[in-house]
């Protein structure tokens, strides 16, 4: 009995995210789908800073080399509970700057719900057609706003972009990150462009429509995944989230194992929040008719689907299982249920591998680093991933708060390109 529980549970877990494969496939041999320029908008673009007096400058910097027209382009950072320098470098580059200081509210969703109110008080709900929203470690390519603002005009009111990494090859943790970002660029949201369904916005690098503000009535996303709460509060709501492929942001990635740990472990449990909170919304959505996009009512049903919790319940079906055959067998029928816990752990490395392929395939030229370390990271990406395994479970069990990543990595776009990243 317990077998038949584990194939089943294999089996349903295999046909849920088998449209990943075709997702995949589009990923590999289709190009990104690609649109005219519809006019300029007049753009906000938001940040949210907590002590990044090291970075913020070069975000800042790039932002004022844009391709698109400087007058319509107004910056606002946020000085989120900052002991730093934040607030006057921001200054420095003719930023609006907004200090805020509250230990009882912490989060990106807060801040951004600070600036967003100040913004309508002061400029009213129609001044900007749209809201640009990067983390202060970002870096953004000259064309960025350009492109951008080409899918929005051509009627998506929420846009994702192409989030690359800054330092890609520092160890295997960067690299791990890296590839899982692309991944999610190439395989995830192009194909999702492509096929009709609506995109997912992914931390940082996105744009939304002053419509959206209204819809939600205000920016009111305040889970430990807000990007992940936002993308599917808007899905439930109808909208579609569009994806532009050609514009390049670039993000640091945490290069310690402890600040990787606890950033999984606040997005680990940031899914499970979403999970409880909307679920059952998005299983209906799939099936009732009066959804326009019940595709991707399903996309992101699985996307928060407590893939964690399953594995744990395997698991333990596999040793209880084990156990059993020992009781009757001896100890050759332990270690032969256990070697199907084997074989699926290899089995899942060589998945992992072959999805790093796959990126490296597609994405070669915009990884900035060197060749050995692009080829070792097809190698070093299945152990980052099996870590969420752990991660998933211990957050079923462990309460998690928000804690900041440190960020150090100043470097320009152009210095990204020549990889000679450096660090102050």
């Amino acid at each position: 009995m317990l077998q038949i529980v584990i194939n089943v549970i294999g089996i349903i877990t295999t046909v849920l995210l088998s449209y990943q494969i075709v997702y995949a496939l589009i990923g590999l041999f289709t190009r990104p789908r690609r649109f005219e320029n519809g006019g300029d908008h007049r753009f906000a673009v938001l940040v949210s800073a907590r002590n990044e007096e090291a970075v913020l400058a070069g975000l800042l910097d790039s932002l004022h080399h844009q391709t698109y027209p400087s007058d319509k382009i107004d910056l606002y950072v946020v000085a989120d509970n900052c002991a730093d320098r934040t607030a006057d470098i921001a200054r420095s580059f003719g930023a609006t700057v907004l200090e805020r200081h509250d230990a009882a509210h912490i989060g990106k969703g807060y801040a951004l719900n600070f600036l967003l109110h100040y913004i309508r008080s002061e400029k009213g709900d129609d001044f900007y057609d749209g809201f640009l929203v990067f983390d202060a470690d970002n870096v953004v390519e000259p064309n960025y706003i350009e492109e951008i603002n080409k899918t929005f005009s051509n009627g998506y009111r929420i846009v994702t972009s192409y989030r690359n990494s800054k330092n890609f090859g520092a160890n295997w943790i960067t690299s791990g990150y890296g590839i899982w970002f692309l991944r999610e660029a190439r395989s995830l949201n192009h194909p999702r462009m492509l096929v009709g369904s609506s995109c997912a916005v992914s931390g940082t690098g996105f744009l939304f429509h002053r419509d959206i503000l209204k819809m939600h009535d205000g920016w009111n996303f305040f889970l430990l995944t807000e990007d992940i709460q936002f993308s599917v509060a808007s899905i439930l709501k109808g909208e579609k989230i569009g994806y532009c492929h050609d514009a390049v942001f670039y993000d640091e990635q945490p290069t310690s194992f402890r600040q990787s740990w606890n950033q999984r472990l606040r997005w680990a449990r940031g899914i499970l929040q979403v999970f409880g909170h909307y679920s059952g919304h998005l299983f209906c959505g799939i099936f009732r008719n009066k959804y326009k996009n019940r595709f991707a009512h399903y996309d992101l049903f699985v996307t928060v689907l407590p893939l964690a919790a399953i594995t744990l319940f395997t698991m333990l079906c596999i040793l209880a299982n084990a156990i059993e055959a020992a009781v009757q067998f001896g100890t050759i029928g332990f270690w032969n249920h256990m070697m199907s816990a084997v074989i699926s752990l290899v089995s899942a490395y060589g998945m992992f591998m072959l999805m790093a392929i796959v990126v490296l395939l597609t994405e070669w030229r915009m990884i900035r680093c060197s060749t050995p370390r692009k080829l070792l990271s097809v190698f070093t990406f299945p152990l980052f991933m099996l870590l969420w395994i752990v991660v998933g479970i211990i957050v079923l069990f462990r309460k998690v708060q928000w804690v900041p990543i440190q960020h150090s990595v100043n470097v320009s776009v152009d210095e990204i390109k020549n990889d000679a990243p450096r660090s102050e």
